[in-house]
């Protein structure tokens, strides 16, 4: 009898473990790249708006929120604003704080020397990325206010969307 219950114990120990590794496996978001579907993507910061582009036809438009420093342009490290500018899709973060990330170019060469020239930081680490880790709960509701640093911020559902359909290297264009 006591046999028997320890070898159900350890049948129950081993399905638990194996049901929560499928649910974990099952709720991870896919964070490969799959075939690109953008080649461009336009954001309109007055409208708060992320419009991705392939050969020149809209393939989806977001609603995104943005630095809470204002939608002016960004001009120094630290001081909470979107940079304008055409830039480019500089690599991916897949460990990133805010769900997943994808870097952007900011700053370009001018843009350091001209901040430099004025003895300033022109800041750095700019992406469009998901909600912090452990609130994707908030959803469509992170809009309602301009919250980031800088950033572009989305839902985690549309950043794994973004994440499989925008490769690297890719223009993105940000405007005023």
């Amino acid at each position: 009898m006591r046999l028997r219950l320890v070898v159900i114990g350890i049948a129950a120990v081993v399905f638990g473990i194996a049901a929560l590794c499928a649910f974990s496996f099952a709720q991870t978001p896919r964070r490969d790249p799959i075939a690109p579907a953008t080649d461009r993507i336009i954001v309109e910061k007055s409208a708060h708006r992320m419009t991705l582009l392939k050969d020149g036809r809209v393939v989806r438009t977001y609603r995104i929120a943005l630095g809470r420093g204002g939608l002016g342009p960004k001009t120094w490290s630290g001081d909470n604003r979107v940079p304008e500018g055409i830039y480019r899709i500089s690599g991916r973060n897949p460990d990133s704080a805010y769900h997943l990330s994808l870097r952007i170019s900011y700053p370009t060469r001018s843009q350091a020397q001209a901040a430099r020239a004025r003895g300033i930081d022109p800041g750095g680490d700019i992406m469009i990325h998901g909600l912090r880790n452990g609130l994707g709960w908030i959803g469509t509701q992170h809009r309602r206010v301009d919250w980031t640093q800088g950033c572009i911020a989305v839902t985690n559902a549309e950043i794994e969307e973004i994440w499989r359909t925008v490769p690297d290297n890719i223009v993105i264009e940000i405007r005023a």
